[in-house]
């Protein structure tokens, strides 16, 4: 099972075909909520605005959001919100966050065993969060043996010493979304962030441990053409990337960028064929998937703790 809480708001500004229908909210959307909220923890789900709420939520998940809920980038597809955090940081937050997780442990039976950790991105620290980062997945594993850590980093504006920070506390996956295509990357993202930075910050995580498996995201509906992914696709298989997640862009409100095309699922299906028969490990596509959806669940689940049963069988029967 994994962690995901979901949005606290469904709303995407302009009008949604069809297959683009959100469902409600159950009971658990309000257990997990509370618990967040009494250790005083932050979603990306809820911050970004995910659609993701039904599904999510009811199934008892949720990404965390460590270093704030305030961005010091000004991407234009992004709801979490902007500004200047002035070098304040909760140094109790690897702690607290490990602790809410064992108790969202307990909550589901013991069953909890895949969170992913995310962040925003604290170009105001001299570290830029790579250190603060590293202690959460540390405490997180610390409090709950066995369990299975993914995180999704900001760029650290390419730094292979804040890149370090974070593989060598041994997350299981190392995810950074390079977000769209080469063409469209600076009308999409932040002056700061782009492509070739991108995908270095993918290839160093690879470089400084081989054994960690890399994964991004393409958001699709932006404008980009088919050849533009699909070029975009061998990119990131090109520096070692294991796992790609394909979603459809939604506008969070009138002054983002509208949205330039709703993909159909067919195109998804098409889409995620291409990846396989290039060579991911795993290609999760579809309207709702996101970055921190259940993007990786069955890969972990079928390909990491197999690889895992496997080297324990291996090194047990010397």
């Amino acid at each position: 099972m994994r962690i995901q809480l979901a949005a606290e708001s469904t709303h995407v500004y302009g009008g949604k075909p069809e297959w683009l229908k959100i469902r409600p909210p159950t009971e658990t959307f309000s257990e997990l909520k509370g618990l967040v909220a009494h250790f005083g923890l932050h979603t990306v789900c809820q911050e970004a605005h995910c659609p993701n709420m039904s599904e999510c939520w009811s199934g008892g998940t949720a990404t965390f959001m460590v270093l704030g809920d305030t961005c010091t980038r000004g991407c234009k597809f992004c709801a979490v919100k902007t500004g200047n955090p002035r070098g304040i940081v909760n140094s109790a937050e690897p702690f607290m966050l490990a602790q809410c997780i064992k108790e969202i442990n307990q909550l589901n039976g013991d069953k909890l065993d895949y969170i992913v950790i995310t962040s925003v991105d604290r170009d105001d620290l001299p570290d830029q969060g790579a250190g603060h980062f590293a202690g959460c997945v540390t405490e997180t594993k610390k409090a709950v043996p066995g369990i299975m850590v993914e995180v999704l980093t900001p760029d650290f504006r390419g730094s292979r010493e804040c890149i370090k920070a974070v593989v060598d506390a041994q997350p299981d996956v190392f995810d950074h979304n390079i977000e769209t295509v080469k063409r469209l990357q600076r009308s999409v993202r932040d002056p700061r962030a782009n492509y070739e930075q991108s995908l270095s910050v993918l290839a160093t995580a690879k470089e400084i441990n081989p054994k960690v498996f890399t994964k991004s995201s393409i958001m699709l509906g932006l404008g980009e053409a088919e050849e533009e992914v699909i070029e975009a696709m061998k990119d990131l298989l090109a520096v070692g990337v294991d796992i790609l997640t394909l979603g459809q862009y939604l506008r969070p409100s009138s002054w983002h960028l509208p949205v330039a095309e709703y993909v159909r699922p067919e195109k998804f299906n098409k889409l995620k064929l291409v990846g396989e028969g290039l060579g991911f490990k795993y290609v999760a596509a579809g309207p709702f998937v996101r970055s921190s959806y259940r993007a990786g669940e069955l890969f972990v689940k079928n390909v990491l703790k197999k690889q895992v049963e496997n080297e324990q069988g291996v090194n047990g029967s010397g």
